[in-house]
């Protein structure tokens, strides 16, 4: 996997979570808005200071964060 290089985390800024690019967008906020619908126009629409690889490098860090631990899932009955 690439290096992350657009998300920034500072712990002076937003309380540290990642961010992107250190704006003061945190890429838990855009994975939400992927995840409630939105498509990347909408979110580009909605942030104009993101750009489409900022969206991509979001879908990058929640990908790499959900292969660095194993989690337990409740078996469906």
């Amino acid at each position: 996997m690439r290096n992350l290089e657009r998300i920034t985390i500072n712990p002076a800024q937003m309380g540290g979570v990642p961010c992107l690019r250190h704006l003061r967008i945190p890429v838990a906020t855009v994975l939400r808005l992927m995840a409630g619908g939105l498509t990347e126009r909408e979110i580009l629409s909605q942030y104009p200071d993101l750009e489409p690889e900022d969206i991509r490098e979001c879908l990058r860090f929640a990908a790499a964060s959900a292969t660095e631990r194993e989690q337990s899932l409740p078996r469906s009955a």
